[in-house]
Parts: C-alpha cells; sequence; structure tokens
C-alpha cells in the first residue's frame, strides 16, 4: 500500500511558485493517474474500507488518497462529488488513470467478471 503524504506538494499548492497553479480538478485527475490503482477514501469511513479490503484482497496495491488528511482533501473531495456524478464522493477509484467509480461500481465489476481484467490491463496485477 502507498499512502499520499504531502498531497498539496504534488498538487503544486506547497507554498512553491509555479507559473501556472493546478486547479483542484486537474490535481485530482493527475493523482489519479499516478498509479494503476489509486483510492480516494476517508480514514474510518467503513465503505472505504470495504474498497480498499477487497483490492488488497485480489493483490493490487493502490495509492490511497485519505482525504481527512490532507490539506486541500475538502476541495478534492467536492471534485470527486461531481465525478461521480452527484452520488457518493468517497470511495472512489481510478484504474489505469481513469475514474472507474465509487463502491458500488466496483463491486458490480468484481461480480460480473470484469474487474480483474481491468486490473490486469491497467498493470496493477500479474496474475
Amino acid at each position: 500500500m502507498k499512502e499520499s503524504g504531502m498531497i498539496e506538494e504534488q498538487l503544486g499548492m506547497g507554498g512553491e511558485a509555479q507559473e501556472k497553479p493546478e486547479t483542484t480538478y486537474e490535481a485530482v485527475r493527475r493523482l489519479g493517474s499516478s498509479n494503476a490503482v489509486v483510492v480516494f477514501s476517508i480514514s474510518g469511513c467503513c465503505m472505504c474500507h470495504v474498497m480498499k479490503q477487497l483490492l488488497f484482497g485480489l493483490g493490487v496495491g493502490p495509492t490511497i488518497v485519505e482525504l481527512d488528511k490532507e490539506k486541500y482533501g475538502s476541495e478534492m473531495q467536492s471534485v470527486l462529488y461531481q465525478l461521480a456524478g452527484g452520488q457518493h464522493s468517497v470511495p472512489v477509484v481510478f484504474v489505469g488513470g481513469k475514474f472507474l467509480g465509487g463502491i458500488e461500481t466496483l463491486m458490480a465489476c468484481h461480480i460480473n467478471g470484469t474487474l480483474v481484467p481491468l486490473l490486469k490491463a491497467a498493470g496493477a496485477l500479474w496474475l
């Protein structure tokens, strides 16, 4: 498991002068594509725990961004809410740099047998 730390530095919001600061949307998209599987979560959320455990159980080591521990977590959560179409904002998962969705989508993919091939295509599984 690779947890995010110092997200504000990765977002270009860490106090360093930049030519053009990244929007929160751009930062979420960039973070979402930073690893084969990226989970945006809130620590203590039971559905977030379920999502992480399913991925761990399949042998995936996702990057996990705990929004409640990040300086710009609430702004990122707002962006995720919009990406999810106004449904739950967490947990959400990006696979292969693309927004997959929330726990319902992940579980549906797992049940219908499309999750493992999707994870393999993203380079998250080598089985």
